[in-house]
């Protein structure tokens, strides 16, 4: 059992039932003992769903058939994940896998086969035990609770050491909406779409290919913002179901006034998620907030962010406590956005370390290594060159995470 993050929320809320969604999980003897690791999510007739998965050239067969569910029209009445086992790069083997578990969840919810999603998570390579999972679909929905959200989130963790949860409340049109989420992941995160897997449901009635607009947009500045150790997974899917059972007037575009607060609750929520998949990042003992201004557009700063945020310089420089801003100019300098020696300016902790291409007049080194010895970093970076703006978290790089991968797989 590892150790829980020191960088773990106190404490975690008690998510509300969504109305037309239930969950449960069982063991299935994949890889844990002792643990559920396997969850059913369902959603009553009439929901859609919206998803964004990894762009992975190596992407595994749950992926690929999420995103023929999508294809064929987002609606929604399932979702089966399992840890311990990815189920990617497992040939035909992992395509019968899902195919089986897709066939039955359509014959225990009475639906239609592209209503079903499918997730997998933990070791590649590896086929799963024929039947393992397609067993435990059969027996789950006698276990389905409008309660589930805690214990499904448990039952997809792999190195995680805390569930990761979160809700929001909004309005649309006068009507109350809920959001509720979870999302596992730890290692093996960098943004190429989402991260890992993250599963959010809704009361609201929104048609899918705007809730798919909706989604796309708020992973863009969250999940896709986010970043451990730089390795994209093969398995990265963020599924996103609306019921809508909260009875408020159907939006008819994605620029309808009356989702305003609606944009601003998914937002909040899946940065909240993300900022927690941070937060337990395999061995990680602090948590980075990089703020990149004066780029030349926003992909530029979301560039450069990112540079500095992988930079495992700059990471293990931050787990040290060692206040090296250098690594930081080293990594914009890598970035290949556009960046000029004389115009750069650098904060760690919000005292101002450089400017005019070189270290400031009197500079005092001690409030920043005071900084630099608690959990929160913040490092700000001013290109000067322009308005686009960007902001990417990360964590630090210790040693705990070698210990973590050295041995993943035993």
């Amino acid at each position: 059992m590892l150790k829980t993050s020191p960088l773990a929320p106190a404490s975690q809320p008690k998510l509300p039932p969504i109305d037309g969604v239930k969950i449960a999980a069982m063991n299935s003897g994949i890889r844990y003992k002792g643990r559920d690791d396997v969850m059913l999510m369902t959603f009553d007739p009439g929901s859609v769903m919206a998803g964004v998965v990894t762009r992975s050239k190596t992407r595994s067969a749950p992926v690929e058939q999420c995103v023929d569910a999508l294809k064929a029209g987002g609606r929604a009445r399932a979702v089966v994940v399992n840890a311990g086992n990815a189920n990617a790069f497992t040939g035909r083997a992992g395509d019968m896998t899902v195919m089986q578990t897709v066939e039955a969840a359509a014959r225990a919810l009475q639906c239609q086969a592209d209503e079903v999603y499918v997730s997998s998570t933990g070791v590649i390579g590896q086929v799963v035990p024929v039947g393992a999972i397609p067993k435990c679909v059969e027996a789950l929905p006698a276990k389905l609770s409008a309660d589930g959200w805690a214990a499904g989130a448990a039952a997809i963790m792999t190195t995680d050491t805390f569930v990761k949860v979160a809700t929001r409340q909004a309005k649309i049109g006068g009507a109350a909406v809920t959001l509720n989420g979870m999302v596992k992941g730890s290692g093996m995160i960098a943004p190429d779409m989402a991260t890992m897997l993250g599963y959010m449901a809704t009361d609201a009635a929104i048609p899918q290919p705007i809730l798919q607009a909706l989604l796309s947009r708020a992973v863009e500045k969250t999940f896709n913002c986010i970043t451990v150790d730089s390795d994209t997974s093969t398995s990265d899917t963020v599924l996103l179901a609306a019921t809508g059972k909260a009875g408020n007037a159907v939006p008819q575009s994605a620029g309808d006034p009356a989702l305003k607060d609606f944009k601003r609750a998914l937002q909040e929520i899946c940065l909240d998620l993300a900022q927690q998949v941070v937060r337990d990042g395999e061995g990680a003992s602090k948590f980075i907030e990089i703020r990149v201004s004066g780029a030349t557009s926003a992909g530029a700063a979301k560039t450069i962010g990112l540079a500095i945020a992988n930079s495992p310089l700059v990471k293990t420089s931050i787990a040290g406590e060692d206040p090296n801003w250098g690594r930081i100019v080293m990594a914009v300098g890598k970035s290949g956005a556009k960046a000029e020696r004389d115009k750069l300016k650098i904060a760690i902790g919000g005292v101002e370390i450089t400017a005019s291409g070189m270290v400031v007049e009197g500079f005092d080194e001690g409030p920043v290594a005071a900084h630099m010895r608690g959990k929160e970093i913040a490092i700000d970076v001013d290109i000067g060159l322009g308005r686009g703006r960007a902001t990417v978290w990360t964590c630090d790089l210790t040693h705990g995470y070698i210990e973590i991968n050295g041995d993943y797989r035993s």
